[in-house]
């Protein structure tokens, strides 16, 4: 007998930044997520963001942020306030942006810091440029290339003879110079494979499939408009059949969803599955309600 989830948990919001009175941003990167503090009194910011953390605890937690502040430094008690709300939520500091006077600041959190103008947007982490590497030729390349060098020369001698060393072909159409009719063919949605732990703020998207070798921790986020599969403990969200495929399934070998979508249909995480035996799992829909079943049960669903 399938077991359900309980009902519908909403997401958090995001801010858009379109609000006179927002006076701090919480944007989603690929890295983890942005802190805006540079948008008004420091105070008001500090307590806006315990609100947006506190309204969505499970989905902030044990994720990277990058802090942003204006040009003015926080006061010892609010850098001792944001110090608490963050580390209470096992939320690490990725780097600190603001102006010039913001390197105290950085330094007191334990992170590195970057200058930045106002209101910029965070820049995405430096790639170290690629090694050029110096490659030694072996005795039989150089016989090569010296034979390559030869008959280069004896190719380039016969075009000045006016002699041709490949025969030419007839390139011309057998229907005539009329152009082929073009057949149009869908492309078949894809797999994205990733090998790895997400952790929260993290997210993949895919059209088609998501196979995951690896946990899906809680605030990281899997989008498919096909299959999701989780070849270790899935406690993000998940969303299948996003493009409205309600055959879609998700599985996973510990199955502990914050929140589960397939096609329209939405659940939370049910208190009555709390320290239940972890076993592989399939979810599915069913009479329009997603259920839980086990994967040797899922061929009689």
């Amino acid at each position: 007998m399938g077991k359900g989830f309980a009902g519908a948990r909403r997401e958090p919001a995001v801010d858009d930044g379109t609000s006179e009175a927002v006076s701090v941003l919480l944007r989603g990167r690929s890295w983890g997520i942005e802190v805006a503090l540079d948008g008004g009194d420091l105070g008001d910011s500090l307590a806006e963001l315990e609100s947006k953390l506190s309204a969505a605890e499970a989905f902030y937690r044990d994720c990277e942020a990058t802090l942003r502040f204006g040009e003015m430094a926080p006061s010892a008690s609010e850098l001792t306030r944001l110090q608490g709300l963050l580390s209470g939520r096992n939320i690490s500091i990725r780097r600190v942006l603001g102006g010039a006077a913001i390197a105290a600041t950085a330094e007191a959190l334990g992170a590195p810091f970057e200058e930045s103008a106002v209101g910029s947007p965070a820049p995405s982490p430096r790639r170290e440029p690629r090694r050029s590497r110096v490659v030694e030729l072996s005795e039989s390349a150089r016989s090569l290339k010296a034979d390559f060098d030869g008959a280069r020369a004896d190719i380039a001698s016969r075009r000045r003879a006016g002699e041709t060393s490949v025969r030419r072909l007839d390139l011309k159409r057998p229907g005539g110079d009329e152009a082929p009719s073009l057949r149009l063919v869908e492309a078949v949605p894809g797999t994205l494979y990733h090998v790895g732990t997400l952790r929260g703020g993290q997210s993949l998207q895919q059209i088609g499939n998501i196979v995951v070798v690896g946990d899906v921790n809680p605030g990281a986020e899997l989008i498919a408009s096909g299959d999701i599969l989780v070849f270790g403990r899935l406690a993000g969200v998940a969303h299948a059949g996003a493009q409205g495929d309600s055959e879609a399934r998700v599985r996973a070998l510990e199955l502990v969803p914050t929140q589960l979508r397939i096609a329209t249909a939405i659940a939370a995480e049910s208190s009555a599955r709390r320290g239940k035996k972890a076993e592989p799992e399939t979810a599915c829909v069913r009479d329009g309600k997603i259920v839980v079943v086990p994967c040797s049960k899922e061929e009689s669903w």
